[in-house]
């Protein structure tokens, strides 16, 4: 089977009450990582690219390793999703290279660094929807600015996200707001600001309610109780894999991520995609510390590699069950990008929300 549109999977997890982890990729050791913990566990897979992967990587190694997935694993539906899109024409490339899901990320500017304004916002993500549906492709909007409650500061990985002061108001989503930007975009997803952002620096301290609005999510999934929510920025930052790596020379500082508890009361607060890409990193760091250290004589890459792949491979079996979406890879049916298109050209999949669904 080939590629699958992410709408597919969050429509299934959003009948069955689970999450799906997407797991951010930029080599082959990553993806061979991800897909034995999906067949380790029967789950779905979302494979997400940023626009620094698809740079680091090349778009033709990309789209040919995650082509190597489906080949390989032909019974998991995987969604192949560009992460924080910063353009109409960066979601364009990634559907021309075999993309089934895009992020229109309007929350910035095409800078990727200037806080947008909310009429460019939902000019910029319909626009993409439209050209998007058309073709079967999912899309996920974003409204809200990723960064800390705990500091009010914005924060930038891999090349995208403000770095300055940014107010309560940019901070977390305005459920009204949300509303009205799902009627006049149709996206499949909403990604919600509720004090999350990239990185293994979150938190200075276990998140509480202050600093990490879970209760945000609850109310957003009240008013919008037939959309995909989606948790960025949501890797929880193992104090076991922060030791492993300090052990081995590392010299990361104290920090938090969010637990894993949050996460799961999200989920059930419509919840469908959870964004994870530090966890992995660790994983994959602290092995390779590992290995090297214990024989200094080695210089085979495969000797760290490989472990690389195992511990990567623990922390998404990890999330796959704590989410629930272990068994549920087998009770997809797939279906193409084409035959999504032509449920949206006949408006099977418009976005009902309380306001569509009092006309």
């Amino acid at each position: 089977m080939a590629l699958v549109p992410m709408r597919l999977m969050l429509d299934h997890a959003a009948e069955n009450g689970y999450g799906i982890p997407a797991f951010n990729v930029n080599n082959m050791e990553q993806i061979q990582a991800i897909m034995q913990a999906a067949k380790e566990t029967d789950s779905p897979v979302i494979l997400q690219a940023s626009r620094g992967a698809r740079k680091y990587a090349g778009e033709n190694f990309l789209r040919h390793l995650i082509l190597a997935a489906v080949e390989t694993y032909p019974y998991i539906p995987i969604a192949m999703h560009q992460d924080h899109g910063n353009e109409p024409a960066t979601c364009y490339s990634a559907i021309k290279n075999g993309f089934t899901s895009v992020m229109m990320d309007g929350s910035l500017e095409a800078d990727a660094k200037s806080p947008a304004s909310y009429e460019y916002n939902v000019n910029v993500t319909r626009e993409v929807v439209k050209v998007a549906h058309a073709l079967g492709v999912s899309v996920e909007g974003e409204l809200g600015c990723l960064g800390s409650l705990e500091t009010g500061m914005g924060e930038a990985e891999d090349g995208h996200g403000f770095e300055g002061k940014l107010s309560q108001d940019q901070l977390l989503t305005d459920p009204d707001q949300a509303v009205d930007f799902v009627e006049q975009t149709q996206v499949d997803a909403l990604a919600v600001a509720i004090g999350t952002s990239h990185g293994a620096y979150k938190f200075t301290r276990k998140p509480t309610g202050e600093i990490l609005a879970i209760s945000r999510i609850e109310e957003i999934h009240r008013r919008l109780p037939n959309t995909h929510l989606v948790m960025h920025g949501s890797s929880s930052v193992p104090e076991d894999l922060l030791a492993l790596i300090n052990q081995y020379g590392g010299k990361i500082p104290e920090t938090y991520g969010v637990p894993v508890e949050e996460i799961q009361k999200g989920i059930k607060s419509g919840v469908r995609k959870v964004n994870i890409d530090t966890d992995n990193r660790l994983a994959i760091t602290a092995a390779v510390r590992e290995a090297l250290a214990k024989d200094a004589k080695e210089f085979d890459p495969r000797h760290f590699l490989k472990p690389s792949i195992k511990y990567m491979q623990k922390v998404c079996a990890d999330r796959y069950q704590q989410f629930s979406a272990a068994g549920n890879a087998s009770k997809i049916k797939q279906i193409s990008t084409d035959d999504f298109a032509a449920k949206y050209a006949k408006g099977e999949l418009n976005a009902i929300t309380k306001k569509t669904a009092t006309v």
